[in-house]
């Protein structure tokens, strides 16, 4: 089974499909991406999540798998005796990284997708203010979860890096927009340097895109209509 075709259909700009993509370049897994066009939905990715109609999805032979987070539980189990883990090995370990990653999606995301549609400067300040709060308990998440290691899994990347580290593209982007540096080395200095190491890793530089074009790209979707 681990040696059917795999593609990856997704979106360069999307932190939700580097997951999959981070994952299966840890696993040294070769696919092909379909990117999909800014705005629209082609039949593939209809036909393939008839569900949620979004990406990413992971076809895998004659199988669809979609949703960020389960592509990449499915990419450990089914790589298993490729590259290192994914999940850690142990039930709580997993159990928390799991809390983290939903936390991340549900509750810290959100404000930092709002800040560029913040209406004012009240309104922006909220936001950042939410983002900051959100960090300060990841970067205690991530001295829990390291171990004095270099990532949250340890000594490599693993699930709750990839949840986390898929966004530091447009964490960076949405600062600079803001004008307010929002990953601070002086609030959160252990996640600052895990920052660092995860964007340097072999497994991510290929797929973390570049600041300037990923503002390019934040201007034309963030564009505020004109009165």
């Amino acid at each position: 089974m681990a040696s059917e075709e795999v593609k990856v259909i997704g979106a360069w700009a999307s932190p939700f499909v580097m997951r999959p993509r981070i994952a299966l370049n840890l696993k040294s897994v070769p696919y092909e991406f379909l990117e999909e066009p800014f705005g629209s939905k082609s039949e593939l990715l209809l036909k393939s999540n008839p569900v949620h109609k979004k990406i990413p999805v992971l076809l895998h032979g004659d199988k669809s798998v979609c949703e960020s987070n389960i592509i990449v539980e499915y990419i450990d189990e089914t790589w298993s005796s490729s590259g290192p883990s994914i999940l850690p090995s142990h039930p709580y370990d997993r159990a928390i990284a799991r809390f983290w990653a939903a936390y991340i999606d549900e509750k810290w995301f959100v404000p930092l997708r709002n800040i560029l549609k913040a209406e004012g400067e009240e309104e922006k300040k909220a936001v950042i203010a939410q983002v900051e709060e959100g960090n300060a308990l990841l970067e205690k998440a991530f001295i829990d979860c390291s171990k004095g290691k270099p990532f949250f899994n340890g000594d490599h990347i693993g699930y709750l890096d990839i949840a986390f580290g898929c966004f530091l593209g447009w964490l960076r982007v949405t600062g600079l927009a803001a004008g307010h540096k929002l990953l601070d080395e002086a609030k959160t200095p252990s996640l600052s340097k895990w920052a660092e190491r995860f964007c340097n890793d072999p497994a991510v530089k290929p797929v973390m895109p570049e600041t300037a074009t990923l503002a390019e790209f934040a201007k034309k979707i963030f564009a505020k209509p004109q009165a």
